[in-house]
């Protein structure tokens, strides 16, 4: 499988105040619901303004030490992080997943932007940034399908390889499971990648929900894409590289769909995200919008 890259770069405000909480291990989480508006142009040329709510979680002393700054609901935050991968089995049966943030780092922004209200009594930040770079290995092959209206959509689902060392000095590997949307001529152009291909991703990290067969509420979060490159297969110092099926570079506004309205390294202390949150019960997001 390809190396895997893993990285997030938010910039919004604070949703509601953050929270510091311990498991019954004893590890600290502070976790903060950072929010914004991003400015990105459809296919039809408008630029619109779409909303975006994601839930960052610090493991260990790194987030004793961001609490102790005592941020509150408007503050303006830059977060660096990765996109973390869990699974647990529901209380009902069955298994379930999620995708969370998790921050290396978190600063502060050295002026006040304008804040939104939302209808969930919180504020989100105008002018945001959500942007997301994956490098990872496809686990299926994709499926072109249409839209009612006749968009192309190509779903695919990146296998993203994340390795660190223990306190031990024990070499750790983890798989992280992303599931990434592309749009019209970036899905089309994009039809030909087969399981096991590498490819690059960069997008922005965004929310869904819907009610299931038993019509209770469900939350997932997906990558959409805006560019997506196909690596080589097998590629690596002195070995050369096999071409994959799939065109080699789709950018640009195309990648975009027109939206009608709103809708790695280890740096908490070597501590992998499900140390940290298995001892709490799961829970899904709960989005202000």
């Amino acid at each position: 499988m390809a190396r895997g890259m893993n990285h997030i770069f938010l910039i919004g405000a604070l949703a509601r105040d953050p929270e510091l909480r311990y498991t019954q291990g004893g590890i600290a989480v502070f976790e903060a619901t950072v929010a914004g508006e991003e400015r990105v142009t459809g296919n039809d040329g408008r630029e619109r303004n779409l909303p975006f709510y994601h839930r960052v979680s610090i493991l260990g002393k790194p987030a004793e030490w961001q609490a102790e700054r005592n941020y509150r609901a408007g503050d303006a935050l830059m977060i660096e992080g990765s996109l973390e991968h869990r699974s647990w089995e529901s209380p009902e049966g069955g298994k379930r997943s999620a995708v969370n943030v998790k921050a290396f780092r978190m600063e502060q922004l050295g002026t006040q932007p304008e804040l939104i209200q939302d209808a969930g009594g919180g504020v989100r930040m105008s002018g945001g940034m959500n942007e997301v770079i994956l490098i990872g290995n496809l686990t299926r092959d994709p499926e072109l399908r249409y839209t009612p209206a006749g968009d192309a959509v190509l779903g695919i689902s990146l296998a993203v390889n994340e390795s660190w060392k223990d306190r031990q000095g024990q070499q750790q590997e983890k798989t992280h499971w992303i599931d990434v949307t592309l749009w019209r001529e970036l899905a089309e152009a994009a039809k030909d990648l087969r399981k096991g291909d590498p490819v690059m991703v960069r997008g922005r990290l965004t929310n869904e929900s819907w009610t299931d067969k038993e019509g209770n509420k469900r939350n997932s979060t997906k990558v959409e894409a805006t560019r997506v490159e196909a690596l080589s297969r097998g590629a690596g110092p002195g070995s050369p590289a096999a071409t994959p099926a799939a065109p080699r570079q789709t950018a640009g506004s195309a990648a975009r769909p027109a939206y009608a309205g709103q809708n790695t390294g280890n740096h908490s202390g070597g501590l992998d995200i499900d140390q940290g949150l298995n001892d709490f019960p799961p829970e899904e997001e709960e989005l202000p919008f």
